[in-house]
Order: structure tokens, then C-alpha cells, then sequence
């Protein structure tokens, strides 16, 4: 029989040739898992319209005598568009002014004569009748002739003007169009599955191929009708438009943001795809030397790199985010660098002071 030091002997040799025969550890960047604050986003397409916006018209038939704006012109609320004839106009208001004036002074000459029993009630009445249809003529009057000008209802911009000098128009010919275009509105048409999600004041992200950058807005108002046949609601947003680069009619792509929550947020590299099921390597917390082990994950939403993560995983795992190609379930790892952010793999390899072609 052997002496007891000779199996010492054997038994550490056995394991010095165990641990030469065993693969080297793997090096491998980790991310720490925690709560994240994540708000999850609906794509959708819009339309622009304008805050307010009409078709300016002529309400009379006539002719029209002047036109006071240019195409794409600026103007303010209540200056004179469009002049019209309004020569009979005139004349009429001066006929009203003066048979108003007549019945006026008959109607206070009967008046003092009532006062001294001199004239009777019913002649009085029916000069106070004569003074009031001359009054509500007058008014008539004055309004036919307000007809004759055309003014802007509020502050915006005319678009192309259809009509010049001397041409006729009758009611509801366009003679040009004004928008409001100070504050934009746009309506978003979104699948109804999302109704619960969408309230106002929700934030939202508009782009356009026309203009460059993010236009900001919120959502105004969620329309009270469902399109039966498309299973879509419209949902209304304001944005304000102080440059004025967002003009009506403009096609939007738009990112409607939830209310943010709390999620376990995964950068999209370290999901392993099998089929209809997804992995990553978790590290064996408490392992000496460090191992991994392959756990199946459900993931959720996937936004700009990242994934969430609904189920398997818990705040506080570390998961391997590179160097994953060259492991298996169990494999032993070396930690290099730890990912904090949205930092580049050669910008970690920079801080674990690493040779390029270390990580896959």
C-alpha cells in the first residue's frame, strides 16, 4: 500500500491536470439589470390642418371693384379682402338715412302735441310705428352694404386669390382661402386596440419628409367615434408652429408616448434566438471561478437597441452583453469591462484596456 502522502501527491497533480485540460475563461462585458424608466411609443401617420381655416366667398351677386391682398399675403383680422360694387348701396342708405330723419321729426312733433291733448294716442302709435320701420330699413341697409366688403375673420395667411377686378361673383364661388397657421392641428389615426393608452395631454413626436427635425405637440382630443369598417379612432394633436414651417395638408409620421414605467431594460446584443424562444447568459452569482448559466427570457417591446424584458430575469442580474458567441450553458467567464450605458464595445475595450479581437 501506498503511503497517505503519495495520494496528496496523486490528488494534486490529477487537479493541476484537470484545471490545465479545462477552457480558459471567456472574457466577456456584463450589464447589471435595474429598474428603468421606459415609455413605450405608438407609430402612426397624420395629417395637418390648420388651427382655423375658411374659404372666403361673396355672401351677394355683384361685381367686384377692388381686390386688397396678394397671394400668400399676411393679414389681420378685419381687414378688407375683397370690395365690392356697392353704388346702389349708397344711394339706399341715404334714402333710409333721410325718410329716418322725417319719420323722427313727425314722430316727436305728434309727441308734444300728446303731451297738451292736442293729438291722440293712435296717430302717436302709429308715428312711433313709422320712426321704428325707419330705423330697422336703415339697419337693413347698412348691413346689404356691409356685404359689399369682404373682410378677414381672423389673423392668418390668404392663400391664391381666384378673382380680379371687375369679375362677377355670386355666393359661395372661392375667391382664396385663409388659414390660421400660428398653431397646427393633427389628426393621427391610430388601431383602436390603443384607445385605452391614448388621453389627452399624451406626448407626442412628429416628423415630415419636407421639413427637417422633431416637431413637439400633446394631444388635444380623442374622437368620440369608432370607423367601424377600419376599426380606427382619430386623435387630435396641437402643435405649435411659431416659424411657420409646418403648412395644412402635410403628411406626418408621428410617435405617440406612453406614461413612462419601470422596466428591466436588456441592450438587444446579449438576446440569443432559438426559434420562437429567447435566451441570454445570466452570471452564476456566487460561482468560484465565475460561471454562466443559458436562461430563457420572454421579451417585450424593442425600442432603439434595447428590449424589454417581462419575465425570467430579476433587478440585479448580470447578463453578458459581448463575448456571447464563444459560450455554453456553465462556461467559465472573466468579467472585463461592465456595461453602464449606451457605451460602444470599443469604447468598453478602451476601459478594460483590452487587445482588439479579445471579445468576438
Amino acid at each position: 500500500m501506498l503511503p497517505r502522502f503519495c495520494y496528496i501527491v496523486f490528488g494534486v497533480a490529477f487537479s493541476a491536470l484537470a484545471q490545465a485540460a479545462a477552457p480558459p475563461a471567456v472574457p466577456v462585458v456584463v450589464k447589471t439589470l435595474q429598474l428603468e424608466p421606459f415609455a413605450d411609443t405608438i407609430e402612426a401617420l397624420g395629417t395637418l390642418k390648420a388651427n382655423e381655416a375658411v374659404v372666403i366667398s361673396a355672401t351677394v351677386t355683384d361685381t367686384v371693384r377692388a381686390v386688397h391682398f396678394e397671394d400668400g399675403q399676411r393679414v389681420r383680422k378685419g381687414d378688407v379682402l375683397v370690395e365690392m360694387t356697392d353704388d346702389e348701396e349708397h344711394a339706399l342708405l341715404q334714402e333710409a338715412k333721410a325718410a329716418l330723419g322725417e319719420a323722427q321729426r313727425q314722430y316727436e312733433r305728434v309727441q308734444s302735441l300728446a303731451k297738451t291733448n292736442l293729438a291722440t294716442e293712435s296717430l302717436l302709435d302709429e308715428r312711433r310705428q313709422a320712426f321704428d320701420s325707419a330705423q330697422a330699413k336703415l339697419l337693413a341697409t347698412q348691413s346689404r352694404l356691409a356685404d359689399r366688403l369682404i373682410v378677414a375673420p381672423f389673423d392668418g395667411v390668404v392663400g391664391l386669390r381666384h378673382i380680379s377686378a371687375g369679375s362677377l361673383v355670386t355666393p359661395g364661388i372661392p375667391l382664396t382661402t385663409l388659414d390660421d397657421d400660428s398653431v397646427m392641428k393633427l389628426d393621427i389615426t391610430i388601431p383602436a386596440i390603443f384607445l385605452d393608452a391614448v388621453q389627452p395631454g399624451l406626448r407626442i413626436t412628429a416628423r415630415s419628409r419636407e421639413r427637417e427635425g422633431e416637431f413637439i405637440g400633446l394631444v388635444t382630443a380623442v374622437d368620440s367615434r369608432i370607423d367601424p369598417i377600419t376599426r380606427s379612432v382619430t386623435v387630435r394633436a396641437r402643435i405649435e408652429n411659431p416659424e411657420r414651417q409646418l403648412r395644412p395638408g402635410m403628411l406626418m409620421s408621428v410617435e405617440l408616448q406612453k406614461a413612462e414605467t419601470l422596466s428591466l431594460l436588456l441592450p438587444e446584443e446579449a438576446l440569443l434566438q432559438e426559434g420562437f424562444r429567447s435566451y441570454v447568459y445570466r452570471v452564476d452569482k456566487g460561482s468560484e471561478p465565475l460561471t454562466v448559466s443559458k436562461q430563457e427570457v420572454k421579451a417585450g417591446v424593442r425600442r432603439h437597441g434595447h428590449v424589454v424584458i417581462t419575465a425570467g430575469l430579476n433587478s440585479g442580474d448580470q447578463i453578458i452583453t459581448h463575448g456571447i458567441l464563444r459560450l455554453r450553458h456553465g462556461s467559465r467567464v472573466a468579467i472585463q469591462a461592465e456595461q453602464k450605458g449606451q457605451e460602444s464595445l470599443a469604447e468598453l475595450l478602451r476601459q478594460a484596456s483590452l487587445q482588439t479581437g479579445n471579445i468576438p
